[in-house]
Order: C-alpha cells, then sequence, then structure tokens
C-alpha cells in the first residue's frame, strides 16, 4: 500500500506550475509577528479553470525539536469559471494566492501543500530562522 506522503510532489517552483511558492523573511525575531504569502503558478501560471485548478493550500510549521508540525493556515480556492450556465462560463476566479501573518519563538520550517485536481499534492518548504 502506498503512504500519502509517497504520492506528494516537489519540483523548482520556478519551472514547475504545481509547486507552492513561500515567500517569508529568512529571519525573525522571537515571538514578533510576520507575514508569509503562499501562491501557486508565480512565475509558470497555472491554468484556473473548471476542469484545472488549485483547490486549495494548506500551510504548516515545524518548529525545531519538536515532534510534529502546526497547521497555520489554509486557503480553499472555490471559484474556477463555472456557473448555473456550464464550466469557464462565469467571469468569477479564486487566484491561488494566500496572506496571513504568524509568530513563534523557535525556528523551524515553513511546509505550503497545495491541491491540483488534475496534477494532485504539490509541495515546498522554507526554513525560518529565529533570533
Amino acid at each position: 500500500m502506498t503512504k500519502i506522503g509517497e504520492l506528494v510532489q516537489t519540483a523548482d517552483w520556478k519551472a514547475e506550475k504545481h509547486v507552492p511558492v513561500i515567500e517569508a523573511p529568512e529571519q525573525v525575531k522571537p515571538g514578533e509577528g510576520f507575514q508569509v504569502t503562499v501562491s501557486v503558478g508565480k512565475e509558470a501560471p497555472h491554468p484556473n479553470t473548471t476542469e484545472h485548478h488549485i483547490a486549495w493550500i494548506s500551510i504548516y510549521f515545524h518548529p525545531e525539536g519538536e515532534k510534529f508540525p502546526y497547521q497555520v493556515a489554509r486557503f480553499e480556492f472555490a471559484a474556477h469559471g463555472a456557473s448555473t450556465v456550464g464550466p469557464n462560463t462565469s467571469t468569477i476566479y479564486a487566484d491561488p494566492v494566500g496572506t496571513f501573518s504568524m509568530r513563534t519563538e523557535k525556528s523551524g520550517t515553513l511546509y505550503a501543500v497545495s491541491f491540483c485536481n488534475i496534477h494532485g499534492l504539490w509541495e515546498s518548504q522554507k526554513r525560518i530562522g529565529v533570533g
């Protein structure tokens, strides 16, 4: 049986349109809030159609020395051009971008996982130093 972790794909976000991009400072002060933006399709735009879209992005933070990561944010994108008339007939589209603020007392790693309805799960990570 395949484990879920074996199904998560990674690649360089500059060449692969499905990889979530994490934009955050590399170094922060202990306990001080900082902003994080995650997006899919930063360099290579991802289609955003009824048939092919990013459904969600979840973000986790794994503090150094702790066993498990914490989910810190989740963004769901529900508008992909569908309407009562049919697929790709609406003028409403949600872009796969989300911004949130967080704070931590420990250094660690941010993980972003995105889900494309056609191409599955994609992951990226970014280290955040505290000091």
